[in-house]
């Protein structure tokens, strides 16, 4: 049967509060047929109960970024829509499901809330807010629209108003802030409510980028709300915050991102938000009066908890005073305290990823972040307690000063992270790959919190960009990031500096900018957006800030287009960097910064090309050549030797496609020999690790690439996962041979960037990739490998499920694949005669859902349509 499921607008479900006027839509196809096709689509819409916009019978198979075409739309609209599709036989389905979106304020038009802000008596750290109206009737629908100069966290009569965290979230705050729209309707009560919040400093105020110097960027504690009501008989009521509402001190008497929260459980003012709390001794607010810049809705999945461990270890600390506990997986998010004990007795908890040698709590590498919670009792029974502002990176706590015995249920760890959807598997026979596999998934959710960071637990958890630029391919595959990175990448265009130059961290901080590699995020981010999710709108958006950074590089070049100044991190932590604390990289700087030029600029003459900019096309076209002249002229001998004759030089020349193609092959022989001769090591650091496997397997060494993946000894990845790490490290040797630490000016063990290698491992190992735009077709070519015995990769595209498999029986390789309705794809497979290979028992001419064979390069290609298939690949 063919039905209509998925529906998405934006890449959220069922969106409120958009602030994009003509939004895109997509839908995903169930049937259990074998090759089907969307013909045609239709879709439906309604707002206010009346017809709005019927696209009529659309011939086409197009069912994601889908433009709604219907008229424009007002502030606060909401639209209902539906769709039906016919297949390739001009069967129809019925109408889906119904969906909805709505949009925001639209620009500060919308707003009449001010900014509020308490005055400077009550105004730290974490003041409470309040004020009140009236309800009047029956309420049709209610909105309330909030934001803040720093983060907030709403109540509501008494209740929360959203289980949503880190609200408003973190953006390039001298340019765009979000606003959040949650909907009240069922919380309101006729007569007197109450609206209040709780202010903290965030990323806004607090300690960001390692300085304890100066605020991050200055400026007041403010609330913003607006409450919008509609009622039954139409009337539209409209409240926000103003002169009238109060602020008062609250329990929480330190907060702050790197160093935790104190909370005083003796200062709590129970029932604050509610209509009968009196409010005593509260006082006045003032309205801020400066300029602040533009609110967009939020364009991001909330920060959500996401689940609770129980600690797997409990005992003494052997270092002294207090408790130690294990919750035997590094972690983000806080720590959820149940107790007992007399008013006045105060808890105190420190958390780390590791213990040291000695079994000692290891707290250097998190350098001056105090990750602290201080928690002190008020004495009336049960007490449960979790922070509200901050978050940790650990493993481990170290308790002092719990009342009586600590115990496995008064102590859970609550991970939390951005509420993206999970979309990928991976998993084989290899019970160490399955751990790095794991590590990198976590790795993943420790750092994807509401940005894109480097780590979660020291004075740092910044957005680096070079990070997101070479995991945001792995990203892709384990979670469903289209609108994490469109966020992201909205912030890094908006910190982008005059000159062109991008921010090493985004939101920027002031660490600086310009840095190959890093910068390159700019062009390069966009451009997976649109391979993965078929966004052409990205790039659209994108153009401008793209452009200005390959330009910006092109200003650095000169004529001779090799880019040889300026500050550059280059291939960080790679094994070879001699200095342990400032590493400079092996592979010359200007090697990589011109590499990265030529790459650059060939990405934005594609992009110009999918965008039908043919000037602009062509311009960086011809500045592409031109880079991979000067970097062939500049770093390649006419005998091949690429740089320094590095890892990483050959990885990016190769993977750029810099090279002559006489030297490919030479080039690609040099790689594999020097892995051969340091024992199947890798030597490679952030920059040439993400590319290393995949030139190899492009080049007719997977052998060699299996043999760095399986290594178990140091430098690689498994080397790591021997010593019982839970999440990929920043360093390859964070823990050296002999059991110590490395430096703990850069030694974190939660920093996702090697973990990179998963976009290998879900494309090479298990065979899924997308073979255009957004899933649109798919290449199945899994290269069975190693040891390994099975292998299986899945991932929901935005066609829906996709999965790639293969095992090893007696009689051969079974290779299996599933392709979602709307999608074709091939299937490509380690034999040379098409007679040799079946298709669930049967010869792939009588195979439903096949529709070409062909022998090319000693692989048997077969062209298939949607479905589940089984091919046998008899043994050589």
């Amino acid at each position: 049967m063919l039905t209509v499921t998925g529906l998405t607008c934006e890449y959220l479900t069922n969106p409120l509060g958009l602030d994009t006027p003509r939004p895109r839509l997509a839908w995903q196809i169930t049937t259990d047929r074998r090759g089907t096709r969307q013909s045609a689509y239709q879709i439906s819409a309604t707002s206010a109960g009346a017809a709005l916009w019927d696209s009529g019978r659309v011939e086409t198979a197009q069912s994601t970024q889908v433009e709604y075409g219907g008229p424009p739309l007002a502030a606060r609209q909401r639209v209902r829509w539906q769709v039906r599709v016919w297949d390739e036989a001009g069967a129809a389905s019925e109408w889906s499901e119904a969906a909805t979106w709505e949009l925001g304020l639209l620009g500060e038009a919308g707003w009449t809330a001010a900014y509020i802000t308490p005055e400077p008596a009550v105004a730290a750290p974490c003041p409470l807010v309040r004020g009140s109206f009236e309800v009047s009737g029956p309420v049709a629908h209610a909105r309330v629209y909030a934001t803040a100069l720093g983060l907030y966290a709403l109540e509501l009569n008494g209740a929360p108003v959203s289980d949503w965290l880190f609200t408003p979230g973190w953006t390039a705050y001298n340019f765009r802030r979000q606003y959040q729209t949650f909907d009240i309707t069922a919380r309101l009560r006729a007569g007197r409510n109450v609206l209040g919040a709780t202010l903290a400093e965030g990323w806004y105020r607090g300690r960001v980028g390692g300085s304890k110097s100066a605020p991050g960027y200055k400026g007041p504690l403010a609330l913003r709300a607006q409450v919008v009501i509609t009622y039954a008989d139409g009337r539209v009521q409209v409240v926000g915050t103003d002169e009238t509402w109060q602020a008062a001190t609250g329990p929480t008497v330190l907060s702050d991102i790197y160093d935790g929260e104190t909370y005083d459980a003796r200062l709590e003012r129970p029932g604050w938000s509610t209509p009968e709390y009196a409010a005593e001794g509260w006082q006045p607010v003032r309205v801020v009066s400066e300029p602040q810049p533009p609110l967009v809705g939020q364009d991001n999945l909330p920060v959500r908890r996401q689940e609770v461990l129980r600690p797997v270890k409990i005992w003494p600390n052997p270092a002294g005073e207090g408790t130690l506990v294990d919750f035997g997986q590094n972690l983000v998010g806080w720590l959820r305290l149940r107790v007992r004990g007399p008013a006045g007795a105060t808890i105190t908890i420190r958390h780390a990823e590791v213990l040291d040698q000695q079994g000692h709590f290891y707290l250097a590498n998190i350098r001056e972040a105090l990750q602290t919670l201080t928690y002190t009792l008020k004495g009336e029974g049960e007490e449960v307690y979790e922070p509200q502002f901050t978050f940790m990176g650990f493993r481990y706590a170290w308790v002092r000063g719990w009342p009586g015995d600590l115990t496995a249920d008064d102590l859970l760890a609550v991970v939390v992270h951005s509420d993206l959807p999970v979309t990928g598997s991976f998993t084989c026979s290899h019970l160490l790959l399955n751990q790095l596999q794991h590590n990198i998934v976590w790795g993943q959710k420790s750092n994807f919190l509401d940005v894109p960071t480097d780590c979660p637990q020291r004075d740092e958890r910044l957005g680096w960009t070079g990070d997101a630029q070479v995991f945001l391919p792995t990203a892709a595959f384990n979670m469903d990031v289209a609108a994490f990175f469109t966020k992201w990448l909205r912030d890094l265009a908006a910190d982008q500096y005059p000159d062109g130059s991008v921010p090493f961290c985004v939101p920027d901080v002031g660490r600086g900018a310009g840095a190959t590699g890093w910068g390159d995020a700019a062009v390069i981010g966009p451009w997976r957006l649109y391979e993965l999710y078929g966004d052409v709108r990205i790039l659209a958006e994108q153009f401008a800030s793209m452009a200005a950074w390959v330009d910006f590089i092109r200003a650095q070049t000169g004529a001779r287009l090799v880019w040889d100044n300026g500050f550059s991190f280059g291939d960080w932590l790679a094994v070879e960097a001699p200095d342990p604390q400032f590493p400079n990289p092996v592979t010359d700087v200007p090697l990589i910064a011109t590499a990265y030029f030529a790459h650059s600029a060939g990405l934005m003459a594609q992009a110009a090309r999918v965008l039908g900019r043919a000037a602009d096309a062509e311009r960086y076209a011809a500045l592409a050549a031109g880079a991979r002249a000067a970097f062939n002229h500049e770093f390649v001998t006419p005998s091949g030797r690429v740089g320094p004759n590095s890892q990483t030089a050959y990885v990016l020349a190769l993977h750029f496609g810099l090279l002559p193609p006489a030297q490919v092959a030479q080039a690609a022989r040099r790689l594999a020999d020097d892995i051969r001769r340091r024992g199947n090591h890798l030597s490679t650091g952030f920059i040439g690790t993400a590319l290393l496997c995949h030139v190899l397997s492009d080049h007719g060494y997977t052998d060699v690439a299996y043999a760095l993946l399986e290594q178990e000894t140091y430098p690689s990845w498994l080397y790591a996962v021997k010593l019982g790490a839970t999440t990929s490290w920043e360093r390859w040797d964070n823990i050296k041979p002999d059991g110590s630490f490395q430096s703990p000016h850069a030694n974190s063990f939660n920093h996702y960037s090697f973990g990179a290698i998963g976009d290998w491992m879900y494309r090479v190992i298990a065979g899924l990739n997308p073979a255009a735009p957004g899933y649109a077709r798919l290449l199945f070519r899994p290269r069975p490998g190693g040891s390994l015995t099975h292998a299986r990769a899945e991932h929901r595209t935005p066609y829906g499920p996709a999965a790639s498999g293969w095992r090893r029986i007696p009689a051969g390789l079974v290779v299996s694949v599933t392709l979602p309705p709307n999608t074709t794809g091939e299937v490509r497979l380690p034999v040379a005669d098409p007679a040799a290979v079946t298709e669930g028992g049967q010869p792939l001419a009588q195979a439903a859902g096949v529709t070409a064979v062909r022998a090319e390069a000693g692989e048997v290609v077969v062209v298939v349509g949607a479905g589940s298939y089984e091919f046998m690949v008899p043994a050589a």
